[in-house]
């Protein structure tokens, strides 16, 4: 029997790169994504082309509303995106993002009677988020085997993390080794209504220096202006 696997699927550089490994291994891949209040949906147009591409299973999008709680720049439209690095977690940390999203992942791979979860964290170049640690996945995976009913019956469910320990750079290099176009792909955190990068904020900023590094022209399309 062939394996299955939910990958969660932003419609970015990372989560692209994450749904081309999990097929390349082999899992019939299911793609979990969501619209929780961010602020433009440039990357779920992006990331329902990405699975219609890689002719996934399914593809849900799931409708979580976080604005409603706020806390974010990614949600709060009057919390500017920074176009400077900031010290510490930054404002675009949404709260408990992937402990959501993972928990949703969950509850549809029980549903599914499947026990592998992909998701594209990374703890190399990355924001500082606290929920992208080696540390946070492992504490999760605790509570996907305790917190279900497959885990309780021996079901072990296990949180696969492809891109943890690789540096922007190495991502990309994996993702053109799968074929990945990533000119399908939206990073930036406050792209214009046609997927257009601003150039400026903390994603734009880590995807042109991973491009930059691994040697490979950046098929980003920018704003006018920014790149």
């Amino acid at each position: 029997m062939q394996k299955k696997a939910i990958v969660l699927l932003s419609g970015g550089l990372d989560s692209i790169t994450v749904l081309a490994i999990a097929k390349k291994q082999g899992f019939l891949c299911y793609a979990l994504s969501f619209d929780y209040g961010q602020r433009h949906n440039a990357e779920l147009i992006a990331a329902t082309q990405i699975a219609s591409d890689y002719q996934v299973e399914d593809h849900k999008i799931i409708k979580l509303g976080l604005g409603s709680i706020g806390g974010s720049a990614l949600t709060d439209t009057h919390i500017a995106v920074p176009e400077t690095p900031q010290e510490g977690i930054p404002v675009t940390y949404v709260p408990a993002r992937n402990t959501i999203f993972l928990a949703c992942a969950l509850g549809w791979a029980e549903v599914l009677n499947l026990r592998d979860i992909f998701i594209g964290v990374n703890a190399v170049d990355y924001s500082g988020y606290p929920d992208c640690r080696p540390e946070f996945i492992r504490a999760f995976q605790q509570l996907a085997n305790l917190a279900t009913k497959a885990g309780v019956e021996g079901e072990r469910f296990l949180i696969h993390t492809p891109l943890i320990a690789l540096s922007k750079a190495e991502i990309i290099k994996r993702g053109v080794e799968l074929g990945v176009e990533y000119k399908r792909t939206v990073s930036c955190y406050a792209a214009d209504e046609k997927g257009r990068a601003c150039g400026g904020c903390d994603a734009c900023r880590l995807r042109k220096s991973g491009f930059a590094h691994a040697g490979i022209p950046d098929p980003t399309r920018y704003q006018m202006g920014s790149g």
